[in-house]
């Protein structure tokens, strides 16, 4: 059964109230060390509370150039680079529930499955793949945005 963000939250807060805890909805900016983050105003991921979203991210590296020369290899690179990411808000792949992904070649739809599944197997989250006309680069073939949830 799927769960809406909202559902989610709120049944969180409820967990919360119960225990006699207070659930601070503070926002935290999280930077990926992207030359654009900077310079057009944006955060890779952001984190709210218990809530965390991981923006679209590319197997674009800290020097600007594409890493990887298939979707196998850009996929595991950017699930590597988000998983660093949670790691810096206190979450890691357990708390993902929501994985999607934009590819430019749906043909190598289970090259990518076989990276996620390198990280996700067993956890199960949510997944949605869908065909995308491009990416910012036609060295680009995946973006991959994930959402998570603190279990505590």
């Amino acid at each position: 059964m799927a769960y809406s963000l909202f559902e989610l939250v709120y049944h969180k807060l409820q967990i919360y109230e119960r225990q006699g805890k207070d659930m601070k909805m503070e926002r935290t900016n999280y930077s990926s060390g992207a030359p654009l983050e900077e310079k057009v105003g944006y955060s890779r991921m952001v984190k709210i509370g218990p809530y965390i979203k991981i923006g679209g991210t590319t197997s674009v590296q800290p020097d600007g150039s594409v890493y990887g020369e298939d979707a196998y290899e850009q996929t595991k690179y950017v699930l590597e680079k988000q998983i660093k990411l949670l790691e810096q808000a206190n979450a890691s792949a357990k708390d993902v529930f929501s994985v999607f992904i934009y590819t430019t070649d749906i043909s190598q739809g289970a090259r990518i499955c076989e990276a996620y599944s390198e990280f996700f197997h067993d956890i199960k989250p949510l997944n949605t793949m869908v065909e995308i006309s491009r990416l910012n680069r036609p060295t680009q073939f995946v973006e991959i945005e994930l959402e998570a949830m603190l279990s505590e």
